[in-house]
């Protein structure tokens, strides 16, 4: 049947790229991959497979994964590489076309597999809007305003999805019930952010199918997610704000960022600023109070890429001289693009599961950026969110000789690289790169992907020559709205 489908594209001048493909058991039709708010686009091939909702049920509700293959360039490896999407939330497929480059060495001679997680994407999606059509609860809402939106988004979703079932376990079946499908022995798992939580349980539960693992901004299994959101913020600020401390043009402008941005919390802290900016999303004039919970939210997001949080200092002065404008309308724009990106649902049913029974609030974040409300917000959503069952080993080290690579950025605020050198320290196999002057996934930056694409081939993470990450440059604070000086 294959040969005939081939045929017949041939002879009707179709390319290569537009035919259907089978990998094992599954037949692959052409498709467009694309990301929201954005023009990035993928050909790859396109397909579903159904699973189970409840794995221990299988002959109740089923769900279909939604799957993307980009081939291989020329002759296959027999183990195929699959990207894992970070949040927990986000899409693979909507994902991977920015992200594409990073793959560009290792796709030489690897299949690249993108499986929506349960949730996400195109796979039983589990999107939560409010009242006002908005898909996710905005920064400066109060706990209990997270609670209502939480218990409105439960009920809608109640319908169609048993919400304990979409977890990072339920994830893991599902991902084996894929490799299984297109007849791979072994894969390698390429996770970035919470993608290497699932890389790891993976690995834990199907070590004989797991032939590498690539780790991009390591989450360890120890660690519950959101208790060091707030005093790892803190330690990744003070670093880029050195770089303006240290650099006489901006310190001569704008004087010391942090000093800046307590003042701005502090103010915001005891009343929001009415501020009119134009919207950078529509072009429209927009006006609403700024509140403290906007400002932490974009300097929180902005640390992630050191790119924008070279803007910073000169944001934060422009609005201790009064102009809020600027920072609103970057405050708009992100926020905007990420609620798009993450399926509040699926985060909630992996956090509520995996993380809320463990969460606690530490006296030492008094006064920080996020302080405790990031924790008390959680709770207040799990504590009307169903939660499924997490393995009594879920939280141990993975340990074992599977063959990784690690990569941290040493500005990120989110998983520093401390928690990289956590988890390499049970793995024989392991190397972790830090790589100089970069945030939170660090996977598409410099010779990286070359590497990724050599450990792949040798399996040797040490062997590793990385000497040309160092030449990573730190980027330079903006000295103004033009960037930064030459």
């Amino acid at each position: 049947m294959r040969k005939t489908v081939l045929c017949l594209a041939l002879l009707a001048g179709l390319p290569l790229a537009a035919q259907a493909r089978t990998l094992g058991s599954l037949v692959f039709s052409p498709c467009t991959l694309t990301a929201p708010l954005s023009a990035a686009s993928v050909e790859a091939q396109c397909t579903t497979l159904e699973v189970p909702e409840n794995h221990a049920a299988p002959e109740g509700r089923r769900i279909a994964l939604a799957i993307a293959w980009i081939p291989a360039e020329r002759d296959a490896a027999p183990d195929p590489v699959f990207m894992l999407a970070g949040g927990p939330g986000q899409s693979a497929r909507e994902t991977y076309p920015q992200a594409a480059a990073a793959f560009a060495a290792t796709r030489r001679n690897r299949h690249l597999l993108l499986v929506d997680q349960r949730g996400t994407g195109g796979s039983h999606r589990l999107a939560c809007r409010d009242e006002e059509g908005r898909s996710a609860i905005t920064d400066e809402a109060t706990p209990e305003a997270g609670q209502a939106f939480a218990e409105r988004c439960r009920d809608e979703l109640q319908a169609h999805a048993d919400l304990r079932f979409y977890t990072t376990t339920d994830a893991v079946a599902d991902l084996d019930a894929v490799r299984a499908a297109i007849g791979a022995e072994t894969i390698n798992l390429v996770g970035i952010s919470y993608g290497t939580r699932v890389a790891q349980q993976y690995a834990r539960r199907h070590p004989q199918h797991t032939r590498a693992l690539v780790l991009d901004g390591v989450v360890p299994n120890t660690l519950v997610l959101g208790n060091e959101h707030a005093r790892n913020l803190e330690a990744a600020l003070d670093l880029h704000f050195a770089r303006c401390n240290d650099d006489a043009l901006c310190r001569e402008r704008f004087g010391d960022p942090r000093e800046l941005l307590t003042g701005l919390l502090r103010r915001l802290g005891e009343a929001s600023v009415p501020v009119t900016y134009r919207d950078p999303n529509t072009g429209e004039l927009r006006s609403e109070d700024y509140t403290r919970g906007h400002l932490a939210g974009l300097v929180r997001l902005y640390s992630y890429i050191p790119m924008a949080a070279a803007m910073l200092p000169l944001l934060l002065h422009e609005a201790e001289q009064g102009r809020l404008e600027p920072l609103a309308a970057q405050t708009r724009l992100i926020v905007s693009q990420l609620s798009e990106q993450i399926m509040h649902g699926m985060q909630l049913s992996v956090m509520c599961t995996e993380d809320a029974p463990g969460f606690t609030t530490d006296p030492a974040d008094a006064g920080s950026v996020l302080g405790a409300e990031f924790i008390e917000f959680a709770r207040a959503q799990c504590a009307v969110w169903p939660s499924g069952d997490k393995p009594a080993d879920f939280n141990q080290p993975l340990t074992g000789e599977v063959p990784a690579l690690l990569l941290s950025g040493e500005l990120d605020p989110v998983t520093p690289p401390r928690y990289g050198e956590e988890v390499a320290a049970t793995l024989p196999k392991a190397r972790h790169l830090v790589l100089r002057g970069q945030g939170h996934n660090v996977l598409p930056i410099g010779c990286t992907p070359r590497l990724v694409a050599r450990f792949l081939d040798t399996l040797d993470a040490k062997g590793l020559d990385a000497t040309c990450l160092d030449t990573l440059p730190y980027t330079p604070p903006f000295a103004g709205y033009y960037g930064w000086e030459p």
